[in-house]
């Protein structure tokens, strides 16, 4: 009887179950994103302006309030509206912004490794949902947070937040690991972290029109309960892998099973996770450094383009929305264009994996970097500078391709631990980037924020070519010892002596009576 049930409910999907796990993950790490940036443009509207510490500093010599985008006479009176619906403003100094909004990091680079781990032993499917759910439960008593504790109490909820997203990556990373066969790996990376920018979008657009017909606090609340609807739905939905997913179809788990390596041998994620190994291995440290230098360009953009609109180009708070909005947009599409062509490009053998994930990430990496200084150079001419920040998002839509799957290739049954050390550790770069820009922009003008342009085109450029020069595409050694062996000179005790294949006949027997029953 319970088997006719599972049959039944796997008759009702028309579109595979790695297919819905991917569009749930979507919506995992979309939720995850506009949680984590709806303060990026609610703080623009959170601090008073012209105090004793305002952030009203704007250049004179950037750009006049006088065109549909910015504040003018026009919409003094909707914003007039705003303010007298928002009677709690905060009176913050650029630099203590910078804190707040690089505070989630200080949490978010603390559960990465943990969460990998976790992930790896348990499966993803608790490990990222439960972490989501935190986070939103965090998202919608921001309000009344900020209203008692001030800055402060901000500041913890924004680590907390971290915390519960910091496993986010590595989770689905693991889940990916076991639903995506090698050939889609390019499509499930474009399709599931396409995710941030939709989180994105929504979380500018969205932000933006609340905040103009509303209050600032209405931006959490809505953020924070379409993360509860979502993690009701993961719960039924997804599960960590196709042999415990209860109505996923035979065909196509007996098709994952033969074109997944993670699943091929089960007992690999139950070994010991060979630290050492980790830790002096080239490519990865490689690959964290690419990391390092993406998020700090990602970072600028996202959390502090609303900043550099509402300042510099004087946009009013729809536009910032709206206009915030656009670069993630176009992000989003080229990231399956990219996706979509490196994976005819690998299966036709114009280049190999490796080469194409030193491509895109080239291009996701430099691209951005020049056309944010070209932004920068557009002066007044708010059309062109925000062409130029779109075509810079359009570009970075080529890391999904790229770095971003990467641990994939060199580490298919470590990638939760490799996954977390990469977003980890880079995400040092949402620490230090929003601070650093905080200094750089004390009066917030045209040229101060120049400068830090050219900052993160540097870093963009320096972590890249390292890179280019030290990173793999194929499964290294480390990550199946048993196939590959010890380098020469490794210093090692002998491998254990249990037969690998009888082991994990065993286990494949088991899963498949529990499956039954």
């Amino acid at each position: 009887m319970l088997t006719g049930w599972r049959l039944a409910l796997s008759k009702l999907f028309i579109i595979p179950q790695r297919y819905v796990m991917a569009i749930m993950a979507l919506l995992a790490v979309a939720n995850a994103y506009t949680m984590r940036v709806c303060l990026n443009l609610a703080i623009t509207q959170m601090v008073r302006r012209g105090g004793s510490h305002g952030s009203g500093n704007f250049d004179p010599n950037a750009c006049p309030e006088s065109t549909m985008f910015t504040n003018t006479s026009s919409s003094s009176s909707s914003q007039e509206m705003f303010r007298q619906d928002e009677p709690v403003l905060f009176d913050w100094s650029e630099a203590t912004q910078g804190l707040i909004l690089g505070s989630f990091y200080y949490g978010y680079v603390l559960t990465h490794i943990p969460g990998g781990m976790l992930a790896e032993r348990f499966g993803g499917k608790w490990v990222l949902g439960l972490g989501l759910l935190s986070t939103a439960i965090c998202t919608i008593i921001t309000p009344v947070t900020v209203k008692l504790g001030g800055a402060t109490a901000l500041f913890i909820l924004r680590v907390i937040e971290g915390l519960g997203e910091g496993p986010t990556m590595p989770g689905l990373m693991a889940m990916l690991s076991r639903w995506a066969p090698k050939a889609e790996r390019a499509r499930f990376g474009a399709i599931v972290f396409g995710g941030a920018q939709i989180g994105n979008i929504a979380g500018s657009y969205f932000s933006g029109l609340i905040m103009h017909n509303g209050s600032w606090e209405d931006v959490f609340y809505m953020f924070g309960g379409l993360g509860l609807i979502w993690f009701v739905l993961w719960t039924f939905l997804c599960y960590s892998t196709p042999n415990t997913h209860p109505y996923i179809s035979d065909e196509e788990k007996r098709f994952l099973n033969e074109n997944v390596d993670s699943l091929r041998g089960t007992k690999k994620h139950l070994d010991p996770i060979p630290w050492k190994a980790l830790l002096r291995s080239v490519p990865l440290w490689a690959l964290i450094i690419a990391g390092i230098g993406h998020d700090w360009g990602y970072f600028t953009m996202v959390t502090d383009l609303p900043k550099y609109m509402t300042d510099v180009l004087k946009f009013n708070i729809k536009s910032t929305g709206i206009l915030s909005a656009l670069p993630y947009i176009a992000m989003w599409i080229a990231s399956f264009f990219f996706g979509l062509l490196c994976d005819f490009c690998v299966k036709r053998g114009y280049h190999s994996i490796k080469n194409a994930r030193k491509i895109y990430t080239t291009i996701a990496a430099t691209g951005p970097g020049i056309c944010i200084i070209l932004a920068s150079y557009s002066g007044c001419d708010t059309t062109l500078a925000v062409f130029w920040f779109i075509f810079a998002m359009t570009l970075m839509g080529a890391y999904y391709s790229g770095m971003k799957i990467n641990p994939l290739d060199i580490s298919p049954n470590y990638c939760g631990t490799t996954t977390a050390m990469v977003n980890g550790i880079a995400a040092i770069s949402g620490i230090i980037s929003p601070y650093l820009i905080g200094l750089l922009t004390p009066d917030s003008t045209l040229k101060q924020w120049r400068i830090a342009f050219w900052v993160c085109l540097g870093v963009l450029v320096v972590t890249n070519v390292i890179y280019v020069i030290f990173a793999k595409g194929e499964q290294l050694w480390w990550d199946d010892v048993k196939k590959y062996g010890y380098p020469t000179q490794w210093q090692h005790g002998p491998l254990p002596s249990r037969s690998p294949d009888s082991e994990d006949q065993q286990v494949e027997e088991k899963e498949e009576k529990k499956e039954k029953n």
